[in-house]
């Protein structure tokens, strides 16, 4: 087995993904990937534009949450795109695409994974918290942002929101740790992803990403507790992810509601 502590190996990965992307570039440590490329979209950075770092001090997540990302544990990589011809409105769909594109990797290593709506890759049968995505809109751009642990972490890692446990492929058997495998089958897997879409218009249906997404979604038929804006709850099982991307909540009432934003906990059923 590929010792993690590998350095990524750019050049390879400039050889291989350059012609799928635009270009690739590499930095040994940085705040965020994303607020990088967020940046750059709004300087006009071009269409499938990567960036990759071995380490993040300054980690974004959702609701401005921040994390420290150490160097040679995980592959922490941030993809701009600019999908001409697909609705803005069908843009949030690009945080799925990730997801489907981080399932594919977990699959091609020999680990178990699903999806928790919208953006956490649950890895292993104790569904622990594997990966995160995070897209920002920026100058006409979307900035896809993913965190993937390939490591084994220690012991001291506290859970994330929600109380999900922290996992990563090493802890969960993974047959390869390679990170410039990894990258590339990551990056491979978005880029043929978002292209299907993007030619589709942002159609989910037509591509299959709909019923891919509802497939490997651990969210449905799970019962949950959304946390809101404001510090409301809804409670209740996730029913569907609709064609929109949105999480559909059939509270206890018997009443559906779609929930475009909030996080969403996994409730253990006693």
């Amino acid at each position: 087995m590929t010792r993690v502590s590998t350095p990524l190996d750019v050049d390879a990965l400039r050889s291989r993904l350059v012609g799928p992307y635009a270009s690739v570039d590499f930095t040994p440590s940085t705040p965020s990937t994303n607020a990088d490329l967020v940046r750059a979209a709004a300087e006009g950075a071009p269409d499938r534009t990567v960036l990759i770092a071995d380490e993040q001090t300054a980690g974004q997540g959702r609701r401005g949450r921040s994390w420290v990302s150490p160097p040679g544990s995980g592959l922490y990589v941030s993809a701009l795109f600019r999908p001409a011809g697909v609705d803005p409105a069908r843009l949030p769909w690009l945080t799925l695409i990730a997801g489907l594109a981080l399932v594919r990797v977990a699959d091609s290593v020999g680990v178990a994974a699903t999806l928790k709506w919208p953006n956490d890759l649950l890895l292993g049968p104790e569904r622990g918290k594997g990966a995160g995505v995070l897209a920002e809109a920026s100058g006409g751009a979307v900035v896809v942002g993913v965190g993937l642990n390939v490591a084994p972490l220690p012991a001291d890692v506290v859970p994330g929101p929600g109380g999900l446990a922290p996992t990563s492929l090493a802890d969960e058997g993974a047959s390869e740790l390679d990170r410039t495998v990894i990258a590339e089958r990551l990056l491979l897997a978005l880029s043929e992803l978002e292209f299907d879409w993007r030619l589709s218009g942002g159609d989910p249906r037509s591509t299959g990403l709909l019923d891919r997404y509802r497939e490997h979604c651990s969210t449905l038929g799970q019962r949950v507790r959304v946390e809101l804006s404001g510090g409301a709850e809804l409670v209740g099982t996730g029913q569907d992810v609709a064609v929109d991307g949105t999480l559909v909540v059939r509270s206890d009432d018997g009443v559906d509601h779609s929930v475009s934003a909030g996080d969403v906990v996994h409730l253990r059923v006693v």
